[in-house]
């Protein structure tokens, strides 16, 4: 406390900086409003500020949830969100992820993978895979992508991914699936087709930030295997150095081979 009985600003930033419930923020914005004092004033502001971005970001968030909401009160005992990452790079896996999300997850900040930080995407990752009722990961290598062309690769790690979330949680009741953008052949489920999917669904987003990040660990893991192409920066994708790196080294065994750049580079 100061000398006439008020709270210094040092710990009325504190206490602003460790507020969390609604009862927190409103006693201390009427504490701040009673503050003459110019710190107090703008501290104020700065709260209110946050307040309001705080709550913009849970009503975006409540709208992540609102299809698989329906889905369940419509029957569906258990809907799981897919994606995949990694059609187009010129080396490296397609992965593809699946998702069983709680009915009110807490991962505040979650959104398609591309549109995040990747301290952001690591932080909500961990999250998801802590709070998921199952989850699961597939993955399509250029093999099998040089056989079957990029879009069935994609479409097959998908399926594959809804397939595995069976095994990994087989009291999980699975019986809606939603994808992004597309449809997925051979799948025994009712699936529903969001374009932007990742950015309108949580177990969609969800979906995209797990596979994100295993595909991305797993081309940081290939950099020691296959030293010289910098795939731990580029993650297999058409930059400037990979494609140097291709005319000078050559494909090395996980280029997509039928990729026009990696094919070119081998002859």
């Amino acid at each position: 406390m100061s000398a006439h009985g008020e709270s210094t600003l040092a710990a009325l930033r504190a206490r602003a900086a460790s507020a969390h419930e609604a009862a927190e923020w409103e006693g201390l914005l009427a504490e701040l409003a009673r503050d003459p004092r110019c710190g107090a004033r703008a501290l104020a502001c700065a709260l209110r500020k946050r307040r309001e971005a705080l709550a913009r970001e849970a009503r975006r968030f409540e709208k992540l949830l609102v299809r698989s909401r329906a889905l369940r009160a419509a029957g569906a005992r258990a809907v799981a969100g897919v994606d995949e990452a990694g059609m187009g790079p010129l080396a490296g896996p397609v992965v593809a992820a699946a998702v069983v999300l709680p009915e009110r997850p807490d991962l505040s900040g979650l959104d398609d993978s591309k549109r995040l930080a990747p301290r952001t995407r690591a932080r909500l990752a961990e999250a998801i895979r802590r709070q998921a009722l199952a989850f699961s990961l597939a993955e399509v290598w250029p093999a099998e992508i040089d056989r079957i062309n990029i879009y069935r690769a994609g479409l097959e790690a998908m399926r594959r991914g809804v397939a595995g979330l069976f095994a990994a949680a087989p009291r999980v009741a699975v019986d809606h699936v939603l994808v992004d953008a597309r449809t997925i052949p051979g799948l025994a489920l009712p699936q529903t087709p969001l374009v932007h999917g990742d950015a309108l669904d949580a177990s969609i987003a969800a979906a995209s930030i797990l596979a994100k990040t295993h595909r991305d660990a797993l081309m940081e893991a290939q950099e020691t295997l296959h030293p010289g192409y910098g795939f731990a920066t580029h993650k297999g994708y058409a930059t400037v150095q990979h494609l140097a790196a291709l005319r000078r080294l050559g494909p090395c065994p996980i280029h997509r081979r039928s990729f026009a750049p990696v094919a070119a580079a081998a002859r």
